[in-house]
């Protein structure tokens, strides 16, 4: 069934929509190809016969889009060709239910029907539906494989996307094609796995396709954002074309590891280059001039955009512009450009005002945006947290236990912080305040003994982050037993001397 399901109940009780379905064969100029139909279908709308309407329309093979619909009336109708196209349309355009229909119909299956229907299935997070349909497939190629890995990374399923090349080399498929190895470069990325990034990376190098493009342009953003921005320059460096997102890629990596300077220069250098920035190339460079306290580097940027290049502000560039004006203390500056810009501010917008105002400890106005954000009924567990530690703050604990009813009646809930350290092939996992590791007595003692350095040289916790109900004490307790602090004692005990500690946190 082609035609939306909300369309079918309305026009049950609005006799008006169903003559809008006349209405829609003549917009798809059918009308002269199912004069009798389309007569019907009017006929049944004015004497308010909605329901016959409907059912008369159903009967129709009419697909959800005019060029669809052209087709299906054309002398090539039954080109199974065009029809692996169509599925890959409906397919990118996260549609894979019509997808399905169309893939349903082709008479004689073919290698890119199976692989645009599997990918269709995988990016849009059908997971099953896509495994199911990959072990139907009569031809599991190197493609079939790419279309299955990488439609799973896109979704978001980065360590299925892993599992499965993994299969697949123990299959022994032959990669002769690099786009799989640069979904699987990006699945590390996404989930900040450096040691399997480098294997991966040696397996390019093996197969020869360190000179893609793409390929190496994977590998700048994966090393970025596993923190080794040395390994990601050292590629970026050796590559002998770089296109945009080659120079973006570096961009955004110096600007995310506070390596402004580095930064500002590549763009010089990119610019002097002839290659022409794009949106992502200014959100990296305003969040490096965010993190470096550049007010006025990062107004002149914004504006270069608009003037310079042509590029149309988006969302995200007003709130990174938001974010450089408010850690720089510019609270006002800052929510007068969020109640200027000609883009709604979101929940995330408004948060990070809010985090702004709570940082730099303007109590009147944090309060004042609190409000507000919390009269827009957020949807982020986040947002709820930060709202909660801003009326603590506050010493507002009855606004406290409402935004906590409020999570509860929407069934928000936190997701636990956990922080995650690689040695070797192994990773290990540490939440807060755990206590059931083999180990809690070496790494107890352990911090116990860095705790006690710290407060010889001066250090006192700033428990002013732990934003509950409770004594001192217990304050200075909760921040001892932090998951970061945990997972870097654990790497300096079982760690080499001189190595790299990596923590990677989910939140």
């Amino acid at each position: 069934m082609l035609v939306p399901q909300a369309v079918l109940s309305q026009a049950r009780y609005k006799p008006s929509l169903a003559q809008a379905l006349h209405g829609q064969l003549m917009k798809w100029g059918l009308h002269d190809r199912h004069p009798y139909s389309a007569s019907l279908i009017d006929s049944y709308a004015k004497s308010r016969l909605p329901h016959d309407a409907v059912r008369l329309f159903l009967s129709l093979p009419l697909p959800p889009n005019p060029l669809h619909a052209r087709f299906l009336f054309s002398p090539f109708s039954q080109d199974d060709v065009v029809k692996s196209s169509l599925v890959d349309m409906y397919s990118k355009f996260s549609l894979p239910l019509y997808a399905r229909a169309v893939f349903d119909s082709i008479s004689s299956f073919n290698k890119a029907s199976w692989t645009a229907m599997i990918s269709g299935y995988a990016r849009n997070g059908f997971k099953n539906e896509a495994l199911r349909l990959f072990r139907e497939a009569p031809n599991r190629d190197l493609f079939a494989w790419t279309a299955l890995i990488s439609g799973f990374v896109q979704s978001g399923n980065g360590v299925d996307a892993l599992h499965l090349f993994v299969k697949m080399l123990r299959e022994e498929v032959e990669i002769s094609d690099p786009l799989v190895l640069s979904s699987v470069v990006g699945a590390c990325a996404n989930c900040a796995l450096w040691e399997l990034g480098k294997q991966v990376h040696c397996l390019v190098i093996g197969l020869g396709f360190e000179s893609c493009v793409f390929v190496s342009n994977a590998l700048v953003d994966m090393y970025a954002k596993c923190s080794d921005l040395d390994a990601a320059k050292g590629v970026f460096f050796g590559m002998w074309r770089k296109d945009v997102v080659s120079w973006t890629s570096i961009i955004v990596g110096s600007a995310q590891h506070g390596r402004a300077e580095e930064a500002l220069a590549l763009y010089d250098s990119m610019v002097s280059a002839g290659v022409k920035p794009n949106e992502v190339t200014f959100v990296g460079l305003i969040y490096a001039c965010s993190h470096a306290g550049l007010v006025g580097k990062g107004r002149k940027l914004f504006r270069s955009m608009v003037e310079d290049h042509g590029i149309r502000p988006s969302l995200q560039h007003y709130t990174c512009l938001l974010d450089l004006l408010s850690r720089s203390g510019h609270l006002e500056e800052a929510e007068n450009l969020v109640r200027a810009m000609p883009i709604t501010p979101d929940e995330p917008t408004w948060a990070a005002l809010l985090s702004a105002c709570k940082h730099h400890g303007n109590a009147k106005m944090a309060i004042r945006i609190a409000d507000h954000l919390l009269s827009l009924k957020p949807e982020e567990p986040s947002s709820y947290i930060l709202l909660s530690n801003v009326y603590a703050g506050a010493g507002m604990w009855e606004n406290v236990s409402k935004v906590r009813k409020m999570m509860m009646v929407m069934e928000v809930k936190k997701q636990p912080g956990y922080s995650c350290i690689e040695l070797g092939k192994e990773s290990y996992v540490f939440y807060a305040g755990e206590t059931s590791h083999p180990m809690k007595d070496e790494i107890a003692a352990l911090m116990r003994k860095l705790d006690e350095e710290m407060r010889k040289r001066g250090y006192v916790p700033d428990t002013s982050s732990v934003l509950h109900d409770m004594d001192q004490q217990e304050k200075e307790r909760q921040l001892f037993w932090h998951s970061e602090k945990l997972a870097l004692a654990y790497g300096l005990l079982k760690s080499v001397p001189g190595t790299i500690i990596r923590i990677v946190k989910n939140l």
